[in-house]
């Protein structure tokens, strides 16, 4: 009988939480969750200087994202989601995406000399994107450019001090 109590889903939620976490902490910066998560804002990374600007990030992951094409990937959003982060906000709020192999067992290696999270994430702003007739799902595109990283982290840091992410 497993002991887990964490469904498939729950364990790439908080994979991607980390990830974000220790990308936050590299660059010196706070994190705060957000649970539950009941307007589309998963986790909010804030820094200091001038302006003291923040982010809102929806975070989701996937084993599912494959080989981009043209550059980009293709990733089915909810509906819901899709809406919260088109939508204008004081705080810019992004979709922080996590792609993970699709073995469980490559998702996470702990060794003494390092701690490894499988892949990489992605970053994308909806904002000004426009409303949709679909029900459930909006396939968004994710440029393959747009890793989710300390160097893009720190510029998007700087765009929200002038309120210019996207």
């Amino acid at each position: 009988m497993p002991d887990s109590l964490l469904s498939t889903n729950d364990r790439e939620e908080d994979l991607s939480r980390a990830y974000v976490q220790a990308i936050a902490a590299m660059a010196g910066y706070q994190t705060a969750e957000f649970k539950p998560d009941r307007d589309g804002t998963d986790i909010q990374i804030r820094a200091g200087g001038s302006m003291r600007p923040s982010l809102d990030i929806q975070l989701k992951a996937t084993i599912n994202l494959g080989e981009g094409k043209d550059g980009k990937f293709s990733y089915p959003l909810k509906r819901r989601n899709y809406d919260l982060l088109r939508e204008p906000t004081l705080v810019p709020n992004i979709l922080v995406l996590l792609a993970l192999p699709s073995d469980k067992v490559e998702w996470l290696t702990v060794a003494p000399e390092q701690l490894v999270i499988r892949r990489c994430a992605y970053w994308a702003s909806l904002k000004g994107f426009p409303e949709t007739a679909n029900k459930e799902t909006v396939t968004i595109h994710l440029d393959d450019g747009k890793r989710f990283d300390v160097e893009s982290l720190k510029a998007l840091m700087e765009q929200a001090r002038s309120g210019a992410v996207g």
